[in-house]
Protein backbone atom coordinates (compact mmCIF):
# COMPACT_ATOMS: atom_id res chain seq x y z
CA UNK A 1 0.00 0.00 0.00
CA UNK A 2 1.04 3.55 -0.94
CA UNK A 3 1.33 5.91 2.00
CA UNK A 4 2.74 9.37 2.22
CA UNK A 5 4.18 10.12 6.07
CA UNK A 6 4.55 13.86 7.22
CA UNK A 7 5.54 15.93 10.10
CA UNK A 8 2.06 17.55 11.70
CA UNK A 9 3.31 21.48 12.08
CA UNK A 10 0.14 22.08 13.54
CA UNK A 11 -0.35 20.57 16.55
CA UNK A 12 -3.98 21.33 17.27
CA UNK A 13 -4.58 19.36 13.83
CA UNK A 14 -3.53 16.77 15.35
CA UNK A 15 -5.89 13.60 14.72
CA UNK A 16 -7.23 12.68 17.92
CA UNK A 17 -9.98 10.19 16.87
CA UNK A 18 -6.68 8.18 15.48
CA UNK A 19 -4.99 8.48 18.54
CA UNK A 20 -7.43 7.74 20.81
CA UNK A 21 -7.56 4.03 19.70
CA UNK A 22 -3.46 4.01 20.87
CA UNK A 23 -4.14 5.70 24.22
CA UNK A 24 -7.68 6.24 25.64
CA UNK A 25 -6.74 9.42 27.51
CA UNK A 26 -7.17 12.73 25.54
CA UNK A 27 -5.21 14.22 28.47
CA UNK A 28 -2.37 12.13 28.31
CA UNK A 29 -2.48 12.57 24.39
CA UNK A 30 -2.65 16.19 24.56
CA UNK A 31 0.37 16.21 27.06
CA UNK A 32 2.84 13.58 25.50
CA UNK A 33 1.68 15.60 21.95
CA UNK A 34 3.25 19.16 23.19
CA UNK A 35 6.88 17.28 24.06
CA UNK A 36 6.96 15.69 20.97
CA UNK A 37 6.42 15.22 17.22
CA UNK A 38 3.64 14.11 15.36
CA UNK A 39 3.59 12.15 12.23
CA UNK A 40 0.62 11.84 10.02
CA UNK A 41 0.25 9.04 7.32
CA UNK A 42 -2.23 9.73 4.12
CA UNK A 43 -3.35 7.18 1.55
CA UNK A 44 -3.59 7.86 -1.98
CA UNK A 45 -7.23 9.50 -1.73
CA UNK A 46 -5.16 11.91 0.56
CA UNK A 47 -7.33 10.54 3.81
CA UNK A 48 -5.73 9.86 6.78
CA UNK A 49 -5.25 6.67 7.90
CA UNK A 50 -2.29 6.87 10.82
CA UNK A 51 -0.03 8.59 12.96
CA UNK A 52 2.61 8.76 15.41
CA UNK A 53 4.21 10.36 17.99
CA UNK A 54 7.84 10.83 18.87
CA UNK A 55 9.52 11.94 22.05
CA UNK A 56 13.15 12.71 22.46
CA UNK A 57 14.10 11.24 26.25
CA UNK A 58 17.46 12.04 25.77
CA UNK A 59 20.09 13.16 23.16
CA UNK A 60 20.37 9.57 22.63
CA UNK A 61 16.75 7.87 23.17
CA UNK A 62 13.82 8.67 21.24
CA UNK A 63 10.77 7.04 22.09
CA UNK A 64 7.43 6.23 20.16
CA UNK A 65 4.94 7.50 22.30
CA UNK A 66 1.25 7.06 20.27
CA UNK A 67 1.42 4.68 16.93
CA UNK A 68 -2.83 4.28 15.63
CA UNK A 69 -3.48 2.83 12.61
CA UNK A 70 -7.13 3.76 11.04
CA UNK A 71 -9.11 -0.08 12.17
CA UNK A 72 -10.17 -0.76 7.96
CA UNK A 73 -6.46 0.03 7.71
CA UNK A 74 -4.83 -2.99 10.41
CA UNK A 75 -3.56 -5.82 9.01
CA UNK A 76 -2.18 -4.14 6.13
CA UNK A 77 1.27 -2.78 6.73
CA UNK A 78 0.97 0.40 7.32
CA UNK A 79 2.04 0.23 10.86
CA UNK A 80 5.15 -1.57 10.04
CA UNK A 81 6.16 1.22 7.30
CA UNK A 82 5.50 3.37 10.01
CA UNK A 83 7.95 2.00 12.35
CA UNK A 84 10.18 1.56 9.58
CA UNK A 85 10.03 5.50 9.21
CA UNK A 86 10.29 6.12 13.06
CA UNK A 87 13.40 4.14 13.05
CA UNK A 88 14.52 6.00 10.29
CA UNK A 89 13.53 9.48 11.15
CA UNK A 90 15.37 8.87 14.86
CA UNK A 91 18.43 7.32 13.21
CA UNK A 92 19.01 10.48 10.76
CA UNK A 93 18.24 12.62 13.83
CA UNK A 94 21.24 10.99 15.33
CA UNK A 95 19.34 8.96 18.29
CA UNK A 96 21.09 5.82 18.99
CA UNK A 97 17.96 3.92 20.60
CA UNK A 98 14.31 3.74 20.15
CA UNK A 99 11.60 2.50 22.38
CA UNK A 100 8.02 1.62 22.38
CA UNK A 101 5.38 0.78 25.37
CA UNK A 102 2.30 -1.10 24.90
CA UNK A 103 0.07 -3.04 27.19
CA UNK A 104 0.26 -6.41 28.70
CA UNK A 105 -3.14 -6.80 27.08
CA UNK A 106 -2.05 -5.80 23.32
CA UNK A 107 -1.07 -9.23 21.72
CA UNK A 108 -0.99 -7.69 18.26
CA UNK A 109 1.40 -4.92 18.91
CA UNK A 110 3.70 -6.82 21.21
CA UNK A 111 4.07 -9.41 18.19
CA UNK A 112 4.52 -6.80 15.72
CA UNK A 113 6.69 -4.77 17.56
CA UNK A 114 9.43 -8.10 18.60
CA UNK A 115 9.07 -9.45 15.13
CA UNK A 116 10.85 -5.83 13.70
CA UNK A 117 13.50 -5.92 16.08
CA UNK A 118 12.17 -4.27 19.30
CA UNK A 119 13.34 -6.38 22.83
CA UNK A 120 11.87 -6.46 25.81
CA UNK A 121 13.54 -3.77 28.52
CA UNK A 122 11.41 -3.42 31.36
CA UNK A 123 7.69 -4.18 33.12
CA UNK A 124 6.18 -1.27 34.54
CA UNK A 125 3.88 -3.19 37.09
CA UNK A 126 0.21 -1.22 37.53
CA UNK A 127 0.95 1.51 35.15
CA UNK A 128 -2.42 1.52 33.60
CA UNK A 129 -4.41 0.69 37.16
CA UNK A 130 -2.46 4.12 38.31
CA UNK A 131 -2.34 6.62 35.72
CA UNK A 132 -5.77 5.95 34.15
CA UNK A 133 -9.56 6.42 36.21
CA UNK A 134 -11.29 3.71 34.03
CA UNK A 135 -10.35 0.35 33.88
CA UNK A 136 -9.46 -0.96 30.47
CA UNK A 137 -9.58 -4.12 28.66
CA UNK A 138 -8.32 -5.40 25.27
CA UNK A 139 -8.05 -9.19 24.37
CA UNK A 140 -10.26 -10.16 27.18
CA UNK A 141 -6.98 -9.63 29.17
CA UNK A 142 -7.20 -6.48 31.80
CA UNK A 143 -4.51 -4.04 30.75
CA UNK A 144 -2.63 -3.23 34.03
CA UNK A 145 1.16 -3.06 33.20
CA UNK A 146 2.93 -1.19 30.82
CA UNK A 147 5.53 -3.07 28.97
CA UNK A 148 8.29 -1.15 27.17
CA UNK A 149 10.48 -2.51 24.20
CA UNK A 150 14.04 -1.17 22.42
CA UNK A 151 16.04 -0.83 19.53
CA UNK A 152 19.13 -0.05 19.01
CA UNK A 153 19.64 1.78 15.88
Amino acid sequence: MDIRIYKLTDKNLAPFELMLLADPSREMIEEYLVKGTCFVVENDNEDVIGCYVLKSNSPVEVEIMNIAVAERYQGKGVGKQMLEHANNYAKQSGYQQIVIATANSSMYQLYLYQKIGFEMLRIERDFFVNHYSDKIEENGIPTKHKVVLGKDL
